[in-house]
């Protein structure tokens, strides 16, 4: 099944979740645009949830995975931190549990600064399990290879 809205989608396949949503104003500045968050799981994702996994991440399995796709402004394009074009393609290497958010024994993550179409994003992924990673990084690259991104879209 396809999730799109705010010029982002993935494809979710079965066993998956995926929510596209956009905090309310009242968390920012007044006058603040307010950008999409694209948040996709084999867990299922509580209407309540952090942006980069509160909630979500501490109810992974071993199996489970956690891709939170968080939207910057378009003008940290112009940022070194965002320097690199183009989606990207996640390697092994690339998960530790030293890269999560909020540690929890046993998990792995990464994160990706990086800019497409114009836009800035944050990629965060979750695993449930760091021994694990080399087989679930097919099921993560299926669903990253159907993200999505529409050029000039204002959120």
């Amino acid at each position: 099944m396809q999730v799109r809205a705010h010029g982002v989608g993935v494809d979710a396949p079965p066993g998956w979740e995926v929510r596209i949503t956009r905090r309310s104003g009242e968390e920012h500045a007044p006058g603040a645009r307010v950008r999409p968050v694209l948040h996709a799981a084999t867990v299922p994702l509580p209407a309540v949830r952090g942006d980069f996994g509160g909630g979500v991440t501490a109810s992974l399995g071993a199996g489970d995975l956690f891709v939170s796709l968080f939207e910057h402004d378009p003008a940290a394009c112009s940022t070194a931190l965002f320097a690199t074009r183009g989606l990207p393609r996640p390697q092994v290497s690339d998960f530790a549990p030293e890269q999560l958010q909020r540690t929890i024994a046993g998990q792995s993550g990464a994160q990706w600064f990086f800019q497409h179409a114009g836009r800035a994003f944050c990629l965060y992924v979750v695993l449930g399990s760091h021994a694990r990673r080399v087989e679930m990084l097919p099921r993560l690259r299926a669903v990253l290879a159907s993200l999505v991104v529409e050029a000039g879209v204002e959120s």
